[in-house]
């Protein structure tokens, strides 16, 4: 009779096993490295389109002021390639670091308004990318993150105005409404930034990346199908969660207009200083994202090592485990050979020993 032996598993299936990865080489969940080293690229790549468009004059087209909030592409392919609560995460603490901070326009607890609000919309863009291959996702992430953004702080606009805590400022030449502005404003927000600095660019980068930028984190791509890490869910309690942060918002807004700007800072260094200021913005980037670096590097070898001695460790168990079954097949044959002798022994022999 003939045993079957089991296949030998493979270097990639061990590695499967210890690294709890899909494909043996890449992680599906994230490990507090990657998740750091999202959060600082977020920043810092969402605090530089910041800093530029702060160079860039604001054009204007007879009395509507067509000028770009912010480019929408750049935190949308974090949150598309990577993972969207850590890009969401630090995407706009990027703006409010480099650019309000540093710029010296900082407004206190009233910078929180428009953190929670830019968190939401590149948060639910993020989670509706589920294939970064497909144009329409992309197309609609790019467009929610700014319709989230800036409807969330319309309501805020106009709600001070209709409870009288500030004054409409009307737009000569524009109707004297002020829902009238807010939709103005809404459409120009929506073709600037979310299609010509949202969607067209990131039409062709998210695709492009897909597949290639990911694996240098150590990440496995977004697959159609598989689930997303740091999505969000999809369950009545997180759109509770999700108003809530809204109305949080609603209330830190309310309180710049009751002047309660604890921890304002607007020395506006821009005025005092020149546009050459803006390098320290600059710089101040430069260094975050050589210190996450760094971190991140040191992390990945401690990670290596760690999976170096996993791996050796096994395969010293392996071979003990092989050189026990080859100890105990060769008694097994010997103990076979002795009782195959006996059986071909004579009676007469037998009686002699």
């Amino acid at each position: 009779m003939t045993t079957q032996n089991s296949p030998r598993t493979t270097d990639d299936q061990r590695r499967g096993t210890l690294r709890g990865t899909v494909d043996g080489l890449r992680r599906v969940d994230l490990t507090t490295s990657q998740k750091l080293m999202i959060f600082v690229l977020s920043m810092s790549l969402f605090g530089l389109s910041n800093i530029i468009l702060e160079i860039i004059p604001d054009p204007s087209i007879g009395p509507v002021d067509v000028s770009v909030s912010y480019m929408v592409f750049v935190p949308l392919v974090m949150a598309a390639l990577f993972s969207p609560l850590w890009a969401a995460l630090g995407a706009p603490l990027g703006e409010i670091v480099f650019t309000d901070l540093l710029m010296g326009d900082f407004s206190g607890l009233a910078e929180v308004e428009g953190y929670l609000q830019m968190f939401l919309a590149v948060y639910i863009a993020g989670s509706l990318i589920r294939n970064p291959r497909s144009r329409v996702q992309i197309v609609i992430g790019a467009l929610v993150v700014v319709l989230v953004d800036k409807v969330l702080s319309a309501v805020v606009d106009l709600s001070k105005v209709w409870i009288g805590v500030e004054d409409a400022e009307f737009v000569e030449g524009l109707p004297e409404s002020v829902l009238a502005l807010e939709i103005i404003g809404l459409g120009v927000d929506v073709l600037m930034s979310g299609i010509l600095l949202g969607a067209i660019p990131a039409l062709w980068l998210i695709p492009a990346l897909h597949g290639k930028i990911e694996p240098l984190m150590g990440m496995r791509p977004r697959v159609p199908g598989e689930p997303i890490p740091g999505r969000a869910p999809r369950t009545p309690l997180f759109v509770g969660f999700a108003l809530l942060l809204a109305i949080a918002s609603f209330g830190f807004a309310f309180l710049e207009a009751f002047d309660l700007n604890a921890g304002a800072w607007e020395p506006d260094f821009l005025d005092r200083f020149g546009s050459w200021f803006i390098v320290v913005s600059v710089v101040a980037i430069a260094l975050v994202l050589l210190v996450a670096l760094i971190l991140f590097r040191l992390s990945r070898t401690a990670a290596d090592t760690e999976l170096h001695e996993a791996e050796v460790r096994e395969d010293v168990a392996r071979a003990e485990a092989d050189r026990a079954d080859s100890g105990r097949a060769e008694a097994d044959r010997a103990d076979s050979g002795r009782a195959e002798a006996d059986r071909a022994e004579s009676p007469y022999t037998r009686q002699q020993r």
